[in-house]
């Protein structure tokens, strides 16, 4: 894997920017049945449990950093850390 996204799930509030302006879909954001396991796909409150990244379509641009107004998702790749603009 030449990237990697680190998203900081304490101070992720769960609202789906980065998931919509990820232009090879390698993010998707859904929350878990206690009961089942099961991933739902609809986010109550605004707030989603898990942020699954797929790092085989992770193409490393950078455009899910620049979308997240929490300023909670870094990329890394190759040993260099990209930070997120302020």
């Amino acid at each position: 894997m030449a990237f990697s996204v680190h998203v900081n799930m304490e101070r992720c509030t769960g609202c789906g920017n980065c998931v919509v302006a990820c232009p090879v879909d390698a993010l998707e954001l859904h929350t878990v049945d206690p009961v089942t396991n099961e991933k739902i796909y609809a986010v109550k409150n605004g707030k989603s449990v898990h942020l699954d990244v797929k790092a085989e379509l992770c193409a490393g641009c950078g455009v899910c950093v620049a979308a997240c107004p929490y300023d909670v998702i870094r990329l890394s790749g190759k040993g260099v850390m990209v930070p997120s603009e302020a």
